[in-house]
């Protein structure tokens, strides 16, 4: 279960399925092969944030003298203000200028793929977090590398969300879609507060010693 959880806290906080209504918004007037072209770019891109998060991330805070303990607490807070959002049934990083940048650029002609498709309605700073606070535990080269790979996991998850879009948008309707985001909101928050403690535990290790007895 622990090998499973960077892909559980990765699925909960990318929530394609929950990205569907914003991605038929703004690809309402696109012909068939440009939604084809948005739809193999968001899923590459959301596929490089996270593998280059999981490979670069550590060396950057590194490079910037953070702690992983530091980083924990501070990403565990992002991940919980993110599932504040999906629990209001918001995708977890967006924001209401995000929404409407993407329309002004799907009305202007201009790709709405990376931005703000992937970054921030798909992927952002907590996506980018949950990847450097996981591959701060891994330990082989084995472990390192399935990171990576739950990066085409989640290229592979977008990629048939936004092509069935039509279809799961008919089946689930909103209110479906809303169901799932605040679900995938509650796991999120759940994993939030255990990444929170285990910072915290790092940095002030007396806590430790409080919650065993």
């Amino acid at each position: 279960m622990e090998f499973l959880k960077p892909l559980i806290a990765l699925l909960a906080i990318v929530n394609p399925i929950g990205v569907v209504p914003f991605f038929i918004h703004f690809t309402q007037g696109f012909s068939r092969e440009e939604r084809k072209r948005t739809i193999r770019t968001s899923s590459l891109a959301a596929f490089a944030v996270v593998a280059i998060s999981s490979v670069a991330g550590l060396k950057l805070i590194e490079i910037f003298g953070i702690s992983i303990a530091s980083f924990q607490v501070g990403g565990g807070l992002l991940l919980l203000i993110s599932s504040m959002h999906m629990l209001n049934a918001q995708p977890a990083e967006s924001r209401r200028e995000d929404v409407n940048e993407g329309q002004a650029k799907a009305d202007a002609g201009s790709s709405i793929a990376v931005v703000p498709l992937t970054i921030p309605l798909l992927t952002g700073p907590a996506t980018i977090s949950t990847m450097v606070i996981y591959a701060e535990k891994t330990r082989t080269f084995w472990e390192h590398a399935a990171l990576v790979g739950y990066g085409v996991v989640i290229g592979a998850a977008t990629f048939l969300a936004f092509s069935a879009a039509g279809r799961i948008a008919k089946v689930l309707g909103q209110t479906g879609i809303n169901v799932m985001t605040r679900l995938m909101g509650l796991i999120l928050a759940a994993m939030a507060v255990e990444l929170l403690a285990d910072g915290l535990i790092k940095l002030f290790p007396v806590l430790a010693s409080h919650l065993a007895n």
